[in-house]
């Protein structure tokens, strides 16, 4: 469901919600961003829940460094201990430190959420039709898209061909020194293309200032206003509770 929202409309909500989680310094309001995040990939996409799990993971140990340097070495800021000084959970730094442990992965969340539902080509085209994206920038970025699968193949072409002459199948993981032999050659190829891409961005005329047609421009619908009437909702209901609940 959330896949057929306008990319523009989930960029903007998105960022709303990471500006909220940055400024807003309670415990609870992070915990809400995370559920509701972690829900709408469950509910409203169908995302297993190993993968949110999984999700959250790199998350859970950035905003670990940020536990440890709290407790540890109690490195908060003044408005930091300002703020956890109303919490009950224990002293002022360990709850300023679980604050910010939690805003991690609520940012991150945020940001999981909005990757994993919007089509990357979807985004550029609706940034190059409604925000006015340079077709340079916009034709870059498609390059981009497109190369780093073209990337990907190469690369396991390289270990397979590299394997073959050994005589033994290659390895799951590449080793350090393989990894470290695989990247001029993986350089080289993206040079190649990034001159190709050159050549067609000057074969297409980009850099002349007209207008042009973009093709299958995601449309705004009901369900965009819908969406965007529901996360304002649940935002301005977690800064209410944020704002004016007290910790009990």
């Amino acid at each position: 469901m959330l896949k057929t929202v306008n990319p523009l409309t989930k960029l903007v909500l998105c960022l709303v919600w990471m500006a909220a989680a940055v400024f807003v310094f309670d415990l609870r309001f992070q915990l809400g961003i995370v559920i509701c995040c972690a829900l709408a990939l469950l509910v409203l996409d169908r995302v297993p829940p190993l993968v949110v799990g999984a999700l959250m993971i790199p998350f859970a140990l950035f905003g670990f460094g940020f536990f440890t340097t709290s407790v540890l070495f109690r490195a908060e800021s003044d408005f930091a201990l300002f703020i956890s000084e109303r919490s009950p959970l224990a002293s002022p730094a360990f709850s300023a430190g679980l604050t910010l442990f939690f805003r991690a992965i609520a940012i991150g969340m945020i940001s999981a959420l909005f990757v994993l539902t919007t089509d990357p080509g979807a985004l550029v085209r609706t940034l190059m039709a409604r925000c006015r994206l340079s077709p340079r920038v916009g034709y870059a970025l498609f390059s981009v898209l497109q190369l780093m699968p073209d990337l990907a193949g190469e690369l396991h072409q390289m270990r397979i061909a590299r394997a073959m002459k050994r005589g033994r199948a290659p390895r799951r993981f590449p080793g350090p020194f393989e990894a470290a032999s695989l990247v001029v050659p993986l350089l080289a190829f993206a040079i190649r293309r990034a001159n190709r891409a050159a050549i067609a961005m000057e074969a297409r005329g980009l850099s002349a200032g007209r207008a042009r047609t973009i093709t299958n421009v995601p449309p705004f619908r009901r369900r965009d206003l819908a969406f965007a009437a529901a996360a304002a909702g649940m935002l301005a209901s977690g800064l209410a509770v944020a704002v004016l609940v007290p910790s009990a």
